[in-house]
């Protein structure tokens, strides 16, 4: 099976801001990015699409022609938790040290360890890669997509932040 991780586009949140799981809307350029994304899709055709739920994601797939993915919330970004919508230089939390300095198994305050989501993800892909498809497609984030590589050999934890995931960044991994 071939799965094509889609990240979504802009979204309208001023630079700095932790947005994790916020449900946010795409940026004012969404349409000229998504235009980019669907250039890269119309090649390929796909068994199955899913999507996050997150409305960064499910925009993005309808405009690639995908207006009724599958909707799976292991897709969802990182829970920042208490730290969603502010400012990482206003967080005044002593956990962000904590999360800085171990950021795969610390948890943002009131909410999940990167550990936690790259299981969720790995969920995932374990009961995708049981069904009888050929080609998937995932409207998803970018932590998700580190998450699918560190699953998938492509990095370790350690290397998954030097992968620069860019809005509508596409990464192809194989699951057999």
């Amino acid at each position: 099976m071939q799965l094509t991780l889609i990240r979504h586009t802009s979204v309208a949140v001023a630079s700095g801001i932790c947005y994790g799981r916020s449900d946010v809307d795409v940026a004012g350029t969404f349409e000229a990015e998504a235009s980019l994304v669907l250039s890269k899709l119309q090649q390929i055709s796909f068994d199955a699409v899913y999507s996050s739920p997150l409305l960064r994601c499910r925009k993005l797939a309808g405009f690639c022609g995908f207006p009724d993915p599958v909707i799976d919330n292991r897709l969802m970004e990182l829970n920042f938790g208490a730290w969603e919508m502010k400012a990482w230089a206003d967080i005044k939390d002593p956990q962000l040290q904590c999360w800085f300095d171990d950021w795969v198994y610390e948890i943002p305050t009131r909410g999940e360890s990167f550990k936690s989501m790259t299981d969720r993800v790995e969920e995932f892909l374990k009961e995708i890669r049981e069904l009888p498809l050929q080609q998937v497609a995932v409207f998803t984030h970018a932590g998700v997509i580190r998450s699918a590589g560190i699953i998938t050999g492509r990095f370790n934890a350690a290397q998954a932040f030097d992968y620069r995931v860019d809005y509508g960044d596409l990464m192809e991994i194989s699951l057999y």
